[in-house]
């Protein structure tokens, strides 16, 4: 399989990691759609929210518990910061590797898209 962030994982790729520990990678994006805009991705290949399983439901709490460190980290809380997981091509889902962007620093409207 040909994955980009599975090639990030593996450092074939260079990024800016924000957070990494042995589950999970935060990296910034290189195309951000926000002053402050960062990747959080497992390191096991999940294809998108629609193919996490029971066993993947773990991994993908602390993913967001640790979404919720860095916005604390990054000085996000007082202005907001929103989470955003694309499942599809519809969705804008690019990169088939399960991913959150930890989007802040802006205003952010509703209904997005």
């Amino acid at each position: 399989m040909d994955c980009l962030f599975c090639r990030i994982v593996e450092k074939q790729i260079p990024s800016t990691v924000v957070y990494e520990d042995a589950e999970m990678l935060a990296f910034r994006d290189i195309n951000p759609e926000a002053p402050f805009h960062v990747l959080v991705i497992p390191k096991k290949h999940i294809g998108s929210l629609a193919e996490v399983t029971g066993a993947d439901e773990q991994l993908v709490g602390r993913m967001l518990g640790k979404i919720r460190d860095i916005a604390a980290k990054e000085g996000l809380n007082d202005e907001g910061w929103r989470v955003v997981a694309n499942t599809g091509a519809r969705a804008g889902q690019s990169v088939k590797h399960l991913h959150f962007h930890l989007l802040g620093g802006r205003h952010f409207h509703w209904p997005p898209g």
